[in-house]
């Protein structure tokens, strides 16, 4: 199927590493124009060296999503270079404080996280909506979690700000629906990769004695589909929600999870 997503302009934030990679190059394969940011110009430049490779557009644009006036740079940059952004796909994100009950959560880790999880995503949506306004089009596609969909012990504060995501998301959707504008969120499950394995895994193997392949394939057994996500699965998701095929589709949640958030 063709997605239509071919010189449309997307900015990604969070496109260096893991899911984020995954869904950049994801976009380059649809050929799109593509905005990168992150604070690490020196691993973004790396997938944008990729991109270009593949005959895509690539701008770089170095940016602390949680700093509004740099996230106001970053959008002007963008406009300044190709004039429009078509989507707006938010991938960066923390995890906060893995293993840790509420109560041993420190107040700085839990402003850490509502900051980094949630503040970032206000602020680039309320930098992007106002030229997408005047346009009468545009897609916002956020990357949430299913933790923010059902509630985890020693994830409190991860939980709570991919719970107020969701919120910022459903809100945004219906004050810019009447512009034409589509604002969802994919919700990962665990998603394989480094993040998973040295941390999650590496918890929960420490936690009971065993190893970390042993820790990823208990998660495993929790979904439906007895698998763990992959970024190529999270990255379709994202193609899906910021094409026109999902025109009709505004203000929801999509697990890709492989059934655990939904049962």
């Amino acid at each position: 199927m063709d997605l239509h997503l071919k010189d449309k302009v997307v900015l990604i934030t969070g496109p260096a590493k893991g899911m984020g990679r995954a869904v950049t190059l994801a976009f380059a394969r649809e050929g799109a124009v593509l905005a990168l940011t992150g604070r690490d110009v020196a691993a973004v430049e790396l997938v944008a060296a990729e991109t270009r490779a593949m005959g895509n557009d690539t701008l770089v644009v170095p940016c602390d999503l949680t700093a509004g006036a740099q996230v106001d740079a970053l959008v002007a940059a963008t406009l300044g270079r190709f004039g429009r952004i078509d989507a707006l796909v938010h991938v960066a994100g923390g995890s906060g404080p893995i293993g840790k009950q509420g109560w041993e959560t420190t107040e700085a880790e839990f402003d850490d996280i509502i900051r980094v999880n949630m503040t970032g995503a206000f602020n680039l949506m309320r930098a992007v909506l106002p030229s997408m306004i005047e346009r009468r089009e545009g897609k916002i596609v956020n990357v949430g979690g299913t933790f923010g969909m059902r509630g985890r012990g020693g994830r409190m504060a991860y939980s709570a700000s991919k719970w107020g995501l969701r919120g910022i998301t459903k809100s945004f959707a219906i004050e810019a629906g009447r512009y034409g504008i589509n604002v969802n969120c994919v919700a990962p499950g665990m998603v394989d990769g480094p993040r998973f394995r040295d941390k999650v895994c590496a918890d929960m193997a420490h936690k009971l004695g065993i190893t970390p392949d042993e820790a990823a394939a208990r998660h495993a057994e929790d979904y439906a589909l007895k698998r763990v996500s992959t970024g190529d699965d999270i990255a379709q998701a994202c193609l899906f929600l910021a094409s026109d095929v999902s025109r009709q589709i505004t203000g929801v949640d999509l697990p890709v999870d492989g059934g655990w958030a939904m049962l």
